[in-house]
């Protein structure tokens, strides 16, 4: 294992390893593992790259809370004034709860139901992403049962192949999202004809952790294609352009695009300084801001096979067991690298075969009661977590200003069944 350099903001001090001026060792003392660890000043970081690339140009940034929904996050956005990008009414809730203004809110999803399109009209959010000819009826209906107006944008499916992992891949014909590109101009005439509608926009998103702008600049060419088209039409006035999100991040050695440069692309393929351009960040703002901390019970091995036991298993994060993802792991003590295990395997106390945050994997030489970083866990980390073997999902503890602060307690046994009665 070369003695490479973390992600930032996980650094070396004298052989300790530090997340954001914190060690390993401390945070692990005062919150116990597993445990999610997030960096304000990263996030910001990151914000202040894209609105560096967007410059002057018209625009809101809607971060995609799915990506990590804890409102200590989304409090550090708020206060950025940031919008959010949200695809629930749960998330609604919690947008609201962090102090996100309503008139930042975009409400995305392709399966809105009713009682969500009701709550979205209640808080006054600022448009509706509508995917589908059946929900614009729908929607139609609800708003003008409450005598509303609902502004909405057409979510383009522009068939761009943007070269990701099929689960996250967005864009083209065969996945659930979007309008398809050769129906939009009849879309846009639907909307003029039904009540309670108000066309404000057009949009896109063609998949996530994308490490090239190929796929973005060729379905923001197909939008601005689309937009000429619309502008033909009176009736039609857009007010704004969402580009969603997608950017990629580094979890092994990708070298994805800078928010700079994605920003320019995307400001430069849609030149139409009166209209807003939105953009969806997810991953891209959170992701290298996070980590998992575990503990490694045992160390055992079947033959030649090492397997680390740590405390932190697929219930904590799933991303290895669903995508076959990949985290950089970090040991506490930098030394444990110098003499590498090969072919060997991260594994939980879950049981099941799937249950491994790392396989067939040069790892550190570690030993039982070693604390490792799983890197870049800041995105659909603990937001996709579950109580699988009844096990309790990690506290969450948040970086800001010098001081790292408990964002979401551990939770208890008693929280296991709180909801269940004999």
């Amino acid at each position: 294992m070369s003695l490479r350099v973390p992600i930032e903001p996980l650094e070396y001090r004298s052989g300790a390893l530090f997340f954001d001026g914190f060690s390993l060792e401390s945070l692990a003392e005062n919150h116990g593992t597993p445990l999610y660890v997030y960096s304000a000043g990263a996030v910001r970081s990151r914000l202040a790259a894209y609105r560096a690339g967007i410059g002057q140009r018209r625009h809101q940034i809607c971060y995609a809370m799915k990506a990590n929904g804890n409102l200590g996050l989304l409090g550090v956005l708020a206060r950025e004034n940031c919008g959010v990008d949200i695809v629930s009414g749960g998330e609604l809730f919690r947008a609201l709860r962090a102090g996100i203004s309503p008139e930042r809110i975009v409400f995305s999803g392709v399966g809105k139901s009713a009682t969500e399109m009701v709550e979205g009209l209640e808080n006054e959010i600022h448009l509706f992403v509508v995917e589908s000819g059946a929900e614009l009826h729908l929607l139609s209906q609800v708003a003008s049962a409450r005598g509303q107006v609902a502004r909405v944008s057409v979510r383009v499916n522009p068939d761009v192949d943007a070269g990701t992992h099929p689960y996250i891949a967005t864009g083209l014909r065969e996945n659930k999202f979007g309008i398809d590109h050769e129906e939009v101009l009849a879309t846009y005439r639907l909307i003029q004809e039904l009540p309670g509608l108000e066309a404000r926009g057009i949009g896109f998103h063609i998949g996530s952790q994308l490490t090239d702008l190929d796929g973005f600049r060729e379905a923001a060419r197909r939008i601005r294609d689309l937009i000429e088209a619309l502008r033909v039409d009176p009736g039609v006035v857009l007010s704004h352009v969402d580009v969603g999100g997608g950017l990629g991040i580094r979890y092994a050695s990708e070298e994805p695009p800078s928010p700079e440069d994605y920003a320019r692309l995307l400001c430069e393929e849609l030149p139409y300084p009166e209209m807003t351009l939105v953009f969806e960040p997810g991953r891209n703002l959170v992701g290298n801001a996070g980590i998992l901390i575990s503990r490694i019970l045992f160390r055992k091995q079947n033959g030649a096979k090492v397997f680390f036991i740590a405390d932190a298993a697929m219930n904590d994060l799933i991303r290895p067991s669903l995508y076959g993802a990949y985290h950089e792991i970090w040991p506490a003590i930098r030394e444990r690298m110098v003499h590498p295990i090969s072919g060997a395997d991260l594994v939980g106390p879950v049981c099941e075969s799937g249950d491994f945050l790392a396989r067939d994997r040069e790892l550190p030489d570690l030993q039982a009661g070693d604390l490792v970083a799983l890197a870049s866990a800041g995105a659909y980390g603990f937001v996709m977590s579950s109580n699988y073997n009844a096990r309790l999902r990690p506290a969450e503890v948040l970086i800001d200003g010098g001081e790292a602060r408990l964002v979401r307690a551990r939770e208890s046994y008693d929280d296991l069944v709180r909801l269940e009665t004999l």
